[in-house]
């Protein structure tokens, strides 16, 4: 299409993120006529896959105020000139890297899986999976070498730990059963719900503080034990459990090659390509106006009603159309749209980063379990107050620190290195500075026959909800009490802190959808001839 100007639709996305590329994708089998933009030239937007190039220009952006207003104080370290190493040396062109903005795993009970299976879109996928789990144990004095202990996450881990005395195992089995009774966690949570999971664990369990270190790590809790309810953990531990040996043994969760959720993005918007819809990249929204086309009886068929929105596109041209969808950083220069009115007490920092190391770190993806597909990913965890910015120094991580580690398998980085995504909840005595600790530390504990080093580091922080739920699909409407065009804009919500994918997410998308089609039934669900034979790959 040479220019858009002039012309009209029935549903205009803002952003490929994945709400909105899923929910195009949803979409584009509707028969509607459906505009997908972005003003970045790259797909996925908040969820995307970077090169090392992408990254120097999105941490120029961010700090720039160009990126979604989440996103703030990024920035990107090399090796200093005078490292004698050759660290730097060892880094890759930068197409060598595909580093995932959200390298959220995926359960495998998760609602995404199927709903991708019933979109056809799974054909284009490729998942691994995301095998083991680590704790970090603090030496005895602040300035010791750490030592890594393997979480146990199953019976079968209990019963093969030496490291585990036998009273612990009677204890952390009893544990797992009770995690793994549906029918009476319900009763427990009616209890303990609201209560710390601390407090559950020492009340019924007589666990060590180590154990119960450990159980808290399998909830991916952003708090520390005594501020985690059991209504939260509980239920995100019998979900670990319940996973594992779906898809095969030794797993309970996989994550997507090629850039994480950034790689399901571009697949839908593909997708969504053949079913009809029309993506353009470098282009967004610059301002929206409401018309009434109620005088032009083409404009105003039934179908449409007597109000449409009218695009001002950054490149000046406009468009028409009946519905507008995007993240509300995406659509908020209109004077049309007003905040969301977000809790601000839902949305909370967070510190990540993303560094490239020299080594494989082979040893983090072992496994023992017969049968286990090879991993491609670990978690690392620090439970709080086990690292301190220096040996000498008082203050001491406030929150957990979790390092996912994926290997060159994912196709995120060469051959020989592996790649480190580090979070930690931020609070008034913890600066960044806690998650390049946490990646030394981790270095400093694995045996390579090498000494593995940092090549890269790109560090930012960001904002998000806890829950999806803490931040629904709305419209202007619901805030505002306005009728009309207000409803036309439909803001989706951004994606969750949660380092596992929040299936609320899809829920959301969902309600989207039926609100536009009308649909109660049929939401991401395609039959094999809609797709094609040739969309394969």
């Amino acid at each position: 299409m040479e220019s858009l100007d002039g012309t009209e639709w029935d549903i205009v996305l803002v952003g490929t993120g994945l709400p909105q590329s899923l929910l195009a994708l949803a979409l584009s089998r509707s028969g509607k006529r459906i505009l997908h933009l972005d003003r970045h030239d790259y797909y996925g937007g908040a969820e995307a896959a970077l090169s090392l190039q992408d990254a120097e220009a999105w941490v120029k952006s961010v700090n720039d105020g160009l990126e979604q207003p989440i996103f703030s104080n990024a920035s990107i370290h090399h090796p200093s000139d005078d490292d004698t190493s050759g660290a730097a040396s060892k880094l890759g062109f930068s197409r060598a890297y595909s580093l995932c903005l959200a390298p959220q795993m995926i359960y495998c009970r998760s609602v995404l899986l199927p709903t991708l299976v019933s979109s056809k879109v799974y054909r284009q996928l490729e998942f691994l999976a995301l095998g083991n789990w680590w704790m970090v144990e603090a030496g005895e004095t602040p300035d010791a070498n750490a030592s890594l202990r393997k979480i146990p996450s199953s019976k079968e881990d209990v019963f093969t730990d030496e490291s585990i005395d036998r009273r612990s195992k009677r204890a952390l089995t009893n544990f797992l059963r009770s995690a793994l009774d549906l029918e009476g966690q319900e009763a427990l949570l009616l209890e303990w719900g609201d209560k710390p999971f601390l407090e559950f664990l020492e009340a019924n369990f007589h666990l060590s503080t180590g154990l119960q270190g450990a159980l808290h790590a399998l909830t991916l809790s952003p708090t520390d034990l005594s501020n985690t309810k059991t209504s939260f953990a509980l239920p995100r531990i019998t979900r670990h459990l319940t996973s594992i040996g779906i898809f095969g043994p030794g797993f309970g969760s996989v994550i997507p090659k090629w850039g994480g959720l950034g790689e399901i993005t571009q697949v839908a918007c593909r997708a969504g390509a053949v079913g009809g819809g029309i993506y353009v990249l470098n282009n967004g929204v610059h301002t929206i106006e409401a018309i009434d086309s109620s005088s032009d009886p083409q404009d105003a068929s039934e179908d449409r009603g007597s109000s449409m929105l009218q695009l001002q596109l950054q490149g000046d041209e406009k468009v028409k159309t009946q519905w507008l969808l995007g993240y509300d950083g995406d659509l908020s220069t209109s004077s049309i749209i007003n905040a969301r009115g977000k809790n601000p007490s839902t949305m909370l920092k967070y510190y990540r980063s993303i560094a490239v190391v020299s080594s494989p770190l082979s040893s983090l993806f072992e496994t023992s379990i017969e049968g286990a597909p090879p991993s491609a990913g670990a978690v690392v965890t620090y439970p709080v107050g086990s690292l301190r910015i220096t040996p000498t120094s008082k203050i001491a991580n406030a929150s957990p620190v979790y390092l996912s580690i994926h290997t060159s398998d994912t196709g995120e980085c060469p051959n020989g290195q592996c790649i480190i995504y580090a979070s930690t909840l931020a609070s008034e005595d913890t600066t960044s500075h806690v998650l390049n600790v946490a990646i030394h530390k981790l270095l400093s504990a694995v045996v390579e026959d090498s000494p593995p080093k940092v090549i890269w580091t790109m560090s930012y922080a960001e904002l998000r909800a806890e829950h999806v739920s803490d931040q629904p699909v709305s419209s202007n409407e619901e805030h505002e009490g306005s009728k009309g065009s207000a409803n036309q804009v439909i803001i989706l919500p951004n994606m969750s802190a949660d380092l596992s994918f929040d299936d609320g997410i899809l829920a959301e998308i969902r309600l989207a959808w039926i609100k536009i089609t009308g649909l109660e039934e049929g939401f991401l669900t395609f039959e094999d001839r809609e797709l094609g034979v040739d969309d394969e790959e």
